[in-house]
C-alpha cells in the first residue's frame, strides 16, 4: 500500500503557547497552513489548584475556521509526576480525537514546538510525518524543565524535518538531524505597512505632545530584555518617551525600572502594531545578551522594517548577521543611546529604504510554500511496501 502524498493532511500541533497569547511565529505559519490543512493547536497543559482529573476544552477560531484549538487542564499538584503527566496527555488526545473530533484528523502531520510533548504523543497517532519547528531554545529560558534538553534530543532523532527560527540555531540542531532547515522570520507587509500610511491614526497613549519623541518597542516583556539599558535611555533624555508595549512573562512588573518618560503600556492587540508603530521615532530591541537571547532571531526585526522607521538594536548574534545592513548595532549602553540620539535627528533613510526592500522579500507566504515543501518530499518517500514485497519479507 502506498504512503498517501496528498497535499491537504490534516496537521496536529503541539505548542508552549496559547493561541491567544502574542501574535508570533505560530500563529503567523499556522494561520496560512490552514488555508490547505485542517489543524488542531494543542496547547500546553494549564495548571489549576485544583484535585480534579484532567480535562479539555476545545475551540474554534472565528477567523480561521481550520483552525481548532485543545485547551488542556492538569491539576498543578500532580504535574511534578512525569509519566502520569505524558500518559494524561496522550489519553486527552485520543479521547477527542476518538470522540468530538473523530475522523477529522486521520493520518495527520504532527508538528512540535514544544519538545515535552515529544514522548506522549510521537508514534501514537499513525502520522504521515514529525515536524519539529524550533523557534526558541527553551531549555535556556528561566523555569525551564530540567528534562525538556532530553525530551528536545529526543525529537530531533526522531523528526522527519527540523525547521529552526535562527541561523546560530540552525547550526546548533543540524548535528542531531540531517533534514534540519533555516527558516527565519517573515513578516506581513500589509499589515505592518499601514505604520507608513498617511490615514492611519496614532493611538493617543503614546501621543506626547509637540517636541517629545518616542523610543518604541512591541513584543514580550520578559527575561530577555535588558532593563538596566531601557532605564539609561530614558535616562539619557527627558524628551524621549520609551513605549514599552507587550504583556510581562517571568518577570515581576513591580520591579521594572520606573521613570516619568518610561511607560509599561502591557499589551496591544496585533491589529493595534502599525498604529502604535507610525507613533514610533525610533524601534527599539533592548535585547540582553544572555543565555536566553543566544538563539533568538527576533520576528518584530521585520516587523519594524515594514513599517519604515529606523531600528536601533543590542548585539543579538542573529540580529547581526542577519539585520546588520538595517539595524543599528549597539555594543553597549552608551552606543545605543547615541544611535538613538543619532536615529532622531536624522533617520539614516538609506537603511530604512533597505528594511521596507528586506520585508518585501520574506513575507510570510512565501516561507510557508517552502515549508510545505519539505513536508511534501518527507511524505512522498514514506512509501511502504506493496504487498507482494511485503509477503516475500515474511516468508
Amino acid at each position: 500500500m502506498i504512503e498517501p502524498t496528498q497535499s491537504d493532511y490534516p496537521i496536529i500541533v503541539h505548542c508552549h503557547l496559547r493561541w491567544g497569547g502574542v501574535w508570533q511565529r505560530p500563529q503567523q505559519f499556522l494561520s496560512r497552513l490552514s488555508q490547505r490543512h485542517r489543524i488542531l493547536f494543542v496547547e500546553g497543559p494549564d495548571l489549576q489548584d485544583t484535585s480534579t482529573e484532567p480535562s479539555y476544552l476545545l475551540r474554534q477560531i472565528s477567523d480561521y475556521p481550520n483552525i481548532t484549538v485543545m485547551n488542556t487542564h492538569f491539576p498543578s499538584a500532580r504535574f511534578h509526576d512525569g509519566k502520569w503527566v505524558d500518559e494524561k496527555r496522550r489519553e486527552l488526545l485520543l479521547r477527542a480525537l476518538n470522540g468530538p473530533l473523530k475522523g477529522k484528523f486521520d493520518r495527520p502531520v504532527q508538528w512540535f514546538y514544544d519538545p515535552m510533548a515529544a514522548s506522549p504523543h510521537m508514534h501514537h497517532l499513525n502520522e504521515l510525518a514529525i515536524v519539529y519547528d524550533c523557534m526558541d531554545e527553551l531549555s535556556q529560558f528561566r523555569f525551564a524543565p530540567p528534562e525538556i534538553i532530553t525530551r528536545e534530543r529526543e525529537l530531533l532523532a526522531e523528526a522527519d524535518v527540523v525547521f529552526a527560527g535562527g541561523r546560530k540555531m540552525c547550526e546548533s540542531k543540524s548535528r542531531f538531524n540531517n533534514n534540519c532547515h533555516f527558516y527565519g522570520c517573515g513578516v506581513d507587509v500589509k499589515h505592518f505597512s499601514r505604520a507608513r500610511a498617511s490615514g492611519t491614526q496614532i493611538p493617543a497613549d503614546i501621543s506626547f505632545g509637540e517636541g517629545q519623541l518616542v523610543l518604541g518597542y512591541f513584543g514580550v516583556v520578559d527575561e530577555r530584555l535588558d532593563y538596566d539599558l531601557l532605564a539609561k535611555v530614558a535616562d539619557a533624555n527627558p524628551s524621549w518617551h520609551v513605549a514599552m508595549i507587550g504583556p510581562t512573562c517571568k518577570v515581576d512588573p513591580n520591579a521594572l525600572p520606573q521613570r516619568p518618560n518610561l511607560h509599561w503600556l502591557g499589551r496591544r492587540e496585533y491589529a493595534q502594531l502599525p498604529e502604535y508603530t507610525k507613533g514610533f521615532d525610533v524601534c527599539l530591541m533592548p535585547f540582553a545578551l544572555n543565555e536566553a537571547t543566544e538563539y533568538i532571531n527576533p520576528t518584530k526585526a521585520l516587523e519594524y522594517m515594514a513599517t519604515g522607521r529606523p531600528i536601533v538594536s543590542t548585539a543579538v548574534p542573529d540580529v547581526v548577521s542577519n539585520f546588520g545592513k538595517v539595524v543599528k548595532i549597539a555594543r553597549s549602553a552608551t552606543e545605543f543611546i547615541e544611535m538613538c540620539r543619532t536615529e532622531c535627528l536624522q533617520p539614516d533613510e538609506a537603511a530604512v529604504a533597505e528594511g521596507i526592500r528586506m520585508a518585501e522579500e520574506n513575507q510570510w507566504e512565501s516561507i510557508v510554500q517552502k515549508l510545505e515543501g519539505h513536508i511534501d518530499d518527507v511524505i512522498k518517500k514514506r512509501v511502504r511496501p506493496a504487498p507482494e514485497a511485503v509477503a516475500v519479507a515474511t516468508a
